[in-house]
């Protein structure tokens, strides 16, 4: 005869069953046993806390943080929760946790930074969500929420919809469906041909007003990337001629360039 293994249906009853248990003692019980029950109350039921954690983790955020802030929810769920038989204490804590992962966004993980009124709106509705969901038996719509708060519901519908404000598209990403590129090899690079030209544009009246022997140097010099010692030895004169020579050059160019005018003063 077999045995059929237990559901896991009736491995979430099993543990909603003693997390009931568990609160029942703890709430006649004082510390520091009332503690003690409220923490294997937290233990019981981590594995709900980082299921909800796993939610969140396309939005730029270590898996391990917000593992971490989701067992400060449950935590927070089993000290504030009060028996009540018509509210399972999953249907208080799951609000609870994600009020305050909603928070830590809020405050620690925006990427683009919302209107500070709607990060505080954002902030009321965390906290109050999970007393609503045990007095009302289901999640609260905007016009609840924002009669609980007295404000208006459009201002609870717009700080809702900037829940997804959290994560950026690494450059990494692929820049079609298709592949092939990123988005980095999309976005636009500092163009140096412009510089050259705006350089070429400004330089050529001044080299315009030069001898022949002084164009052939910086055309040795700058195009083809002679050393000093080699333009001596194309021109038939020292290494330290050229030097002089490209020196004088340079500076007459210098020259010619500041002027207010423009107009050089070589010849």
């Amino acid at each position: 005869m077999t045995t059929a293994a237990p559901s896991t249906e009736d491995s979430k009853q099993r543990i909603a069953d003693t997390t009931h248990e568990l609160l029942l003692e703890a709430g006649s019980t004082p510390d520091p046993r009332h503690q003690q029950l409220l923490d294997e109350v937290v233990i019981l039921n981590a594995p709900v806390a980082r299921s909800i954690a796993s939610r969140y983790r396309s939005k730029g955020v270590d898996s391990d943080d917000l593992e971490q802030v989701a067992y400060l929810g449950l935590v927070k769920a089993a000290n504030g929760y009060k028996i009540d038989a018509s509210t399972a204490f999953l249907s208080y804590a799951v609000p609870t946790i994600r009020g305050e992962l909603k928070r830590y966004f809020r405050d620690c993980a925006w990427t683009v930074r919302p209107p500070r009124r709607v990060q505080e709106m954002q902030g009321s509705i965390a906290a109050a969500e999970p007393e609503l969901i045990q007095r009302l038996g289901h999640v609260p719509t905007d016009e609840e929420t924002a009669a609980a708060l007295g404000t208006d519901p459009a201002e609870i519908a717009e700080a809702s919809s900037v829940r997804g404000c959290f994560s950026t598209l690494s450059l990494d990403a692929p820049g079609a469906p298709e592949g092939g590129t990123s988005l980095l090899d999309t976005v636009a690079d500092a163009e140096d041909g412009y510089d050259l030209v705006e350089n070429v544009h400004t330089l050529t009246p001044a080299v315009a007003g030069l001898g022949d022997r002084d164009k052939r140097i910086l055309e040795l010099r700058f195009r083809n990337g002679f050393t000093q010692e080699e333009i001596g030895h194309e021109l038939g004169v020292s290494q330290m001629q050229v030097s002089r020579l490209l020196r004088g050059i340079l500076d007459r160019l210098r020259t010619d360039l500041a002027a207010p005018d423009g107009v050089p003063k070589n010849g």
